[in-house]
């Protein structure tokens, strides 16, 4: 939809730093075309002062100054030819932004456990039997539990926990629940109120 006279942000220019917003962008790109260097200056001390009491709360720290020019440098794309009270070649690295971090993608057989589960389910596997073991599937029997209630709006059941701790540990952890006691799993506020409904 194309309508006469409307300006859209999403037809706009993306902001360098959206923080400082469209105004101050429009000074900074006004303060580029001032012919005259004085006028500039002024023009570029101007907008400083604006943006400095944009956000008052920074005044205390002892980079502030050198924070907020290298700001202005990186508004007008470093092509605002003014004398710099400090330097801003060190303001092109702030707009550097860093790798994208690899997420692990293992294949996980039941998602609402988790990967982590799924490691102790590794370690329970080569672990000899013991109280160390044994408090080791206590631990992550309730956390199974807990992520069930969790991923099933509060119900979780006990005999699928048991069942499914045996089935990926091999065999080797089997749970007794006549003997074998969960933690009480707590239910948040909201799924409370959606369960009275």
């Amino acid at each position: 939809m194309n309508i006469e006279g409307l300006d859209y942000n999403t037809q706009r220019e993306k902001l360098i730093l959206p923080e400082y917003g469209r105004e101050i962008q429009n000074m900074v790109d006004h303060a580029i075309e001032i012919e005259d260097k004085a006028e500039r200056q002024r023009c570029a001390e101007t907008i400083i002062g604006i943006m400095e009491r944009m956000f008052p709360q920074n005044k205390e720290s002892n980079d502030h100054q050198q924070k907020l020019w290298d700001h202005l440098a990186l508004m007008s794309r470093f092509q605002l030819d003014i004398d710099w009270p400090c330097d801003v070649q060190q303001a092109a690295q702030i707009a550097n932004k860093p790798e994208p971090m690899p997420y692990p993608m293992t294949p996980i057989p039941v998602r609402h456990y988790g990967n982590l589960i799924f490691e102790m389910f590794e370690k329970l596997k080569t672990m000899e039997p013991g109280p160390e073991r044994d408090e080791l599937a206590r631990m992550t029997a309730n956390q199974m539990k807990r992520n069930l209630a969790q991923w099933s709006h509060g119900s979780a059941d006990d005999e699928k926990v048991v069942s499914d701790i045996a089935r990926f540990t091999d065999g080797k952890i089997q749970l007794d629940l006549d003997t074998f006691k969960f933690d009480k799993v707590e239910i948040k506020d909201n799924e409370r109120k959606r369960k009275k409904k």
